[in-house]
């Protein structure tokens, strides 16, 4: 298959705006012509098993980029900037594996091809053109794998500081706002992870 063929639209998306604790994750993705579409959705729509499977499925085949933007770094520049910032470095991150994903699937690499589209209303700077999507996570494949990606790798992250912060509950909430959380916040004070310009 030829570039004239194939379209190379990129789909980003991001996890983790609202949480009070932790990175935002971002993802970029383009999907090969034969990917099983009917395993994707709106990440947030999926059970974990569900999303969990589609990762696997989406990193064997797919060509994608992930990035994270700490908790200090979203207290620095705020989440909006953050989110641009991890989405922007996610889409180096494809970039960079792209020429070869290109070859292993015969398809002829050419940057000036490629396009962005973002789920939201903010798009981030890019090398190429992009366009936003007001709830593109439940229309555009590209970025339904971009959510999952994000999501799953999150998540993941969160799990692990669980493990080194257990009081905080971060297996059970990932972060998010929850009551038990903003309890927990106030009785101890901020985890070393919290993003102390979020309010608790």
């Amino acid at each position: 298959m030829s570039t004239e063929d194939f379209i190379f639209e990129a789909g980003l998306d991001e996890a983790g705006r609202g949480p009070l604790a932790g990175p935002v994750s971002a993802a970029c993705v383009i999907l090969p012509p034969d990917f099983p579409l009917d395993i994707l959705n709106d990440s947030k729509k999926l059970s974990e098993k569900k999303r969990e499977a589609a990762e696997k499925i989406i990193k064997e085949k797919a060509c994608y980029g992930l990035a994270f933007v700490e908790h200090d770094e979203i207290d620095r520049i705020n989440i909006l900037n953050a989110s641009m910032k991890a989405m922007s470095l996610a889409f180096d991150e494809m970039m960079k594996k792209l020429p070869a994903w290109c070859e292993a699937h015969s398809l002829d690499f050419d940057a000036k091809k490629i396009s962005a589209i973002v789920d939201g209303n903010k798009c981030p700077e890019l090398p190429c053109p992009v366009r936003c999507e007001v709830k593109g996570d439940a229309k555009f494949p590209c970025i339904m794998a971009a959510s999952i990606i994000a999501k799953t790798a999150r998540d993941r992250l969160m799990l692990e500081y669980d493990k080194l912060y257990p009081e905080y509950g971060y297996a059970g909430h990932k972060g998010y706002p929850t009551a038990a959380h903003r309890k927990i916040c106030r009785e101890k004070g901020p985890s070393p992870i919290q993003r102390l310009s979020f309010k608790y």
